[in-house]
């Protein structure tokens, strides 16, 4: 299988895509998995009617892309006239692609009626979806789950319903809204959505590592796989698992040393483009993951403490020692290959 993937008039030069992610998949971590090699790293997700309203936090989380090969922004929203302007803002903004959500589960989201509710009520799915396609002349995918409950698991006719009114993609993720992320994902299921739509197919879900990715694409009949979790503490995952999907090898990781250089410089770029105080405490999270990463697999009372530690630090700079002081005292036998990539 080629190792690109086609979406409307837009080549991705891989089959490994990061999902948007709120909360995570800001700029400074779309940059560090780019730089790592990552072909595809969406926003997080932007409401339509607060990006067309100008505010400023939202325009800023949807329209700053600087240092990114492709720019893909995730859409959110429930009002046809909202999420056309929306579109038309995001290809104003510079993206490539455009991602329409309907799967996200938080409550806060369904409970207004949008992302994955709209599973519920199709006729309006079928009028936000156009009015997306027809805000703007870039590629728009959309992004759902199997249906919002066991009973109504309605992915086949949306993907359908989705092709005829333009959609160039579908990404499925393998579980109802119900289940949240408990449970196993079921890539099979997402095989029913392969036979509703000719559009390529990308299944998401409980993909980490080289393992669950073929089994995913065999099970699900998908053209790539989305990593959401999984790339948490690890921006590196999409170029590293592209890679093994493409030889057939094992997945390589960086070793300590190249992890160090990843963290570091994603720290730096998140003081820089939040501030100090702000950034600190955004990286915080990202920070408690790469930690939990570089530690693996220690025991998880040694990981707790030592995230705990590094997360109550109030400086960068302490930051830095206290990371530059955990990588020095990493075992030697700890090292994972050396992970090759043209961006390092």
């Amino acid at each position: 299988m080629a190792n690109s993937l086609k979406i409307g008039n837009v080549t991705i030069p891989g089959r490994v895509l990061i999902a948007p992610m709120t909360g995570v998949s800001d700029l400074p971590f779309r940059r560090a998995a780019s730089r790592c090699g990552a072909s595809y790293v969406a926003t997080e997700m932007v409401a339509c009617d607060s990006f067309a309203r100008g505010r400023p936090d939202v325009v800023r989380r949807a329209a700053v892309g600087e240092g990114l090969p492709m720019m893909v922004i995730q859409l959110v929203g429930r009002t046809p006239e909202w999420v056309a302007k929306g579109a038309a803002l995001a290809q104003k903004a510079g993206a490539d692609i455009i991602d329409f959500n309907m799967g996200c589960p938080a409550k806060e989201v369904t409970g207004a009626l949008s992302g994955s509710a709209l599973m519920r009520e199709p006729e309006l799915a079928a009028r936000l979806i156009e009015a997306a396609v027809n805000g703007t002349s870039r590629p728009v995918t959309l992004k759902m789950r199997l249906g919002w409950d066991d009973k109504s698991r309605n992915a086949p006719e949306i993907a359908a319903l989705a092709e005829r009114l333009g959609v160039k993609a579908i990404t499925v993720h393998g579980r109802t809204r119900q289940q949240f992320y408990g449970g196993q994902a079921d890539w099979r299921a997402v095989a029913e959505v392969r036979k509703a739509t000719s559009l390529p197919l990308i299944v998401n879900g409980d993909i980490i590592d080289a393992a669950s990715a073929r089994a995913a694409l065999e099970q699900s009949g998908a053209d790539a796989v989305m990593i959401g979790r999984g790339a948490y503490g690890r921006p590196w995952i999409a170029a590293a698992l592209d890679q093994a999907l493409y030889t057939g090898d094992t997945l390589s990781e960086p070793a300590p040393a190249s992890r160090l250089g990843i963290v570091l410089e994603h720290f730096t770029d998140t003081l820089r483009f939040y501030g100090d105080a702000l950034g600190l405490k955004i990286f915080r999270k990202h920070l408690g993951w790469y930690v939990e990463q570089a530690l693996c697999p220690a025991d998880p009372s040694v990981r707790r403490a030592t995230k705990a530690r590094l997360c109550q630090i109030d400086s960068p700079r302490g930051v830095e020692s206290a990371l530059n002081e955990l990588w020095a005292a990493l075992s030697p036998d700890s090292a994972l290959p050396i992970f090759a990539s043209a961006h390092m």
